[in-house]
């Protein structure tokens, strides 16, 4: 964030951009986001809509708790697949400040694989839930 709003007066006041705040910020949008995202669904962090589910009977939340997971894992799955598709054979580096890319686009795989055992463990409640309910 600051990084960003030095750019913008940098390039407002003075006409002086910083050179590579693209392409930093974006490294940084894969280290601290989306490495985060399995500790924030380990702590139930991510945002619920529960209007309507909050209505059904305990049962039917349980099921419809697993099919959203299953879809999450099911796209989590294809993310870690895809992502370490284009990790493995990535070979260029960055324009401004000439930093590899590979390791960067890795962390990609790395943090789907991370979310992907935590939604496993998810599953596993929601089945545990569905079956005493």
């Amino acid at each position: 964030m600051l990084l960003t709003s030095g750019e913008v007066i940098g390039r407002a006041v003075w006409s002086k951009p910083i050179p590579g705040t693209l392409e930093l910020s974006s490294y940084m949008l894969v280290v601290f986001i989306l490495l985060g995202l399995a500790y924030t669904q380990q702590v139930k962090g991510h945002v619920k809509v529960v209007m309507f589910t909050s209505k059904l009977p305990e049962k039917a939340q349980a099921f419809l708790e697993i099919i959203t997971i299953l879809l999450s894992l099911f796209i989590m799955a294809v993310l870690c697949w895809q992502g370490w598709v284009v990790g493995i054979d990535e070979t260029t580096v960055s324009d401004v400040h000439r930093i590899v890319q590979w390791p960067f686009r890795l962390l990609v795989p790395l943090a789907a694989l991370f979310l992907f055992l935590e939604l496993a463990i998810d599953l596993v409640d929601a089945c545990r839930k569905l079956v005493r309910s």
